[in-house]
């Protein structure tokens, strides 16, 4: 399927509003009420909105501080790799991991509370991944741009 003007707009609006009511959605957009839904129904199908969320304050739920880490395997056989991407999963503060070109493998995303909280992270589940040579922690000290929208 391919994206026309009108799917992009709705697209663009939904990914900074995502509550927007049907009927406001469709008068941003400049189509009916009717037609709009048929659009939005038809790319949830189509896979291109894969899913709605509610996007949390860090802040609010006592986890400001992020912390990236960068990961790298003593190996990259596959076996290396299939337990390490399995043991991954079942951190629960991890926001992100992405396997990556470049001097690390892993690049992993957590939000913690405090470096205290990181800590126990660590010791609880990074220290105990399997195949791990090397990591390194980075964290950030402020976030100067966040988004989750992609450009359209």
């Amino acid at each position: 399927m391919q994206l026309d003007t009108t799917d992009r707009r709705i697209l663009q609006v939904l990914q900074r509003e995502g509550r927007i009511s049907n009927a406001e959605l469709a008068e941003r957009v400049a189509l009916s009420p009717s037609a709009c839904h048929r659009r939005v129904q038809r790319l949830e199908a189509e896979g291109f909105i894969a899913q709605y969320v509610a996007l949390l304050d860090p802040r609010k739920i006592g986890k400001p501080t992020t912390v990236f880490v960068e990961i790298t395997l003593s190996s990259q056989s596959d076996e290396v790799l299939d337990a390490f991407e399995k043991a991954i999963k079942r951190i629960p503060d991890l926001l992100e991991c992405h396997l990556m070109a470049g001097s690390a493998d892993f690049l992993i995303k957590l939000m913690v509370e405090d470096t205290e909280d990181f800590a126990r992270i660590h010791r609880q589940y990074l220290a105990r991944l399997p195949g791990v040579a090397q990591m390194q922690s980075s964290f950030a000290l402020r976030t100067v741009v966040k988004t989750t929208a992609l450009d359209l």
